[in-house]
């Protein structure tokens, strides 16, 4: 077996086992990270038949990744091409062929889907990330069509150099994309299919859209100038803006 899929996964009983099954069924290895959820998320999942990591405190959704990566990178040397799939289905698994089709190919280093902002989007969210995605290709000179998927696939040599960057929470596929630029990664984007479970509300969009357009023109200053503004993380640290993991 040569491709994983990354689950991380806090409270998603409802959830796990559809996921891991629809991965198993395209004959990817399912690898689960339970970020101490306080349900049965984590007994579904080794049930399931999935490879279950587990976090004995909530760490977020970068450290999560940082545990998957750490594994594949150390226990399993077949695995080359690796993906990431949220727990509760916002992502498809059938979409899974076309993340590693580019890595496959050896055409990308590192792919992302974009979502149909049209037809798939519900307007908030559909202006939040146009204002990344503008803010994110003028500061890093790029011309990305989505800057802030989580639908993401990358190579095993990759995952070497993104495994360090893992610790974010709300903002990391932004620090993954930056990183992946700044590394010289070839970056590929392919068309997803996204469901919208849930609506935020307009405090928590407020404060979620801010801390992402925060850290983007932080980091853009801080590739194009050297200026590193150190703002980001005074205002995650007095909870201004949301960013739900150890940013």
């Amino acid at each position: 077996m040569k491709h994983a899929v990354i689950i991380p996964a806090y409270n998603e009983e409802d959830n796990i086992e559809k996921a891991i099954k629809r991965v198993m069924k395209l004959k990817y290895l399912p690898v689960v990270v339970d970020d101490c959820s306080n349900d049965r998320t984590a007994e579904i999942a080794e049930r399931s038949g999935a490879v279950l990591l587990r976090h004995k405190i909530n760490k977020g959704k970068g450290a999560a990744l940082k545990t998957a990566f750490k594994y594949i990178l150390e226990k399993q040397p077949d695995i080359q091409y690796i993906a990431i799939l949220d727990a509760d289905l916002q992502y498809i698994p059938e979409d899974l062929p076309k993340i590693f089709k580019p890595l496959e190919n050896d055409e990308a280093d590192y792919v992302t889907g974009y979502r149909n902002w049209k037809r798939d989007v519900p307007f908030r969210h559909r202006l939040g990330n146009f204002v990344w995605r503008t803010t994110f290709n003028i500061m890093f000179n790029a011309n990305v069509k989505d800057s802030n998927c989580g639908f993401i696939g990358m190579t095993r040599n990759a995952v070497k150099d993104l495994v360090d960057v893992a610790t974010g929470g709300y903002i990391i596929e932004n620090m993954f994309m930056i990183s992946a630029i700044m590394k010289g990664l070839r970056i590929k984007q392919v068309p997803v299919k996204v469901y919208y479970h849930h609506v935020r509300d307009i405090k928590t969009g407020v404060r979620f859209v801010s801390g992402n357009l925060i850290y983007i023109i932080e980091s853009g200053l801080k590739y194009k100038y050297n200026i590193d503004l150190k703002l980001y993380r005074i205002l995650a640290k007095l909870k201004i803006i949301f960013t739900k993991g150890s940013d």
